[in-house]
């Protein structure tokens, strides 16, 4: 099927991100990919041959060494990207990233930092501080 008259090319980023929370702790993790780096919810892309169910768990070990179970499905958060805010490492063509947000517990691993990722490490931070850091807004969305 052509695309209607009203079709504006864009590339959208499916992304799928997990909540995790242990003894009123929330696992972070530090994305070093903006000039400053922010503490976010582990996850990230969804491969095409995946689900972001599968995703969030690939990603969440990735990043941090665990194997998680996921609950309940906690929300969708959509962020529209302006041309100036895109990054260079994707080639600036993100225009929109729609983030799928998990309730997920631990299972099995143990923390890990990421090798040659997008992340630097990932810690369990009270839930207290989550306020204080400098962090990306699915964080200050779906945890505080």
């Amino acid at each position: 099927m052509e695309p209607g008259p009203d079709f504006t090319e864009y590339d959208t980023r499916l992304g799928a991100y997990a909540v995790v929370v242990r003894d009123d702790r929330v696992l972070l993790a530090l994305w070093n990919e903006p000039d400053e780096p922010r503490w976010t919810l582990p996850g990230g892309g969804v491969e095409r041959d995946e689900t972001p169910e599968e995703g969030v768990v690939r990603e969440v070990r990735e990043e941090s060494g665990y194997d998680v179970e996921l609950g309940r499905l906690l929300g969708v958060d959509t962020v529209l990207i302006a041309p100036e805010r895109r990054f260079a490492g994707n080639g600036g063509r993100w225009q929109k990233n729609v983030r799928v947000v998990y309730e997920a517990v631990v299972v099995g691993g143990e923390l890990t930092a990421e090798v040659a990722g997008t992340t630097d490490e990932a810690r369990w931070i009270p839930r207290g501080d989550v306020p204080d850091l400098v962090r990306e807004s699915i964080v200050a969305k779906f945890v505080g």
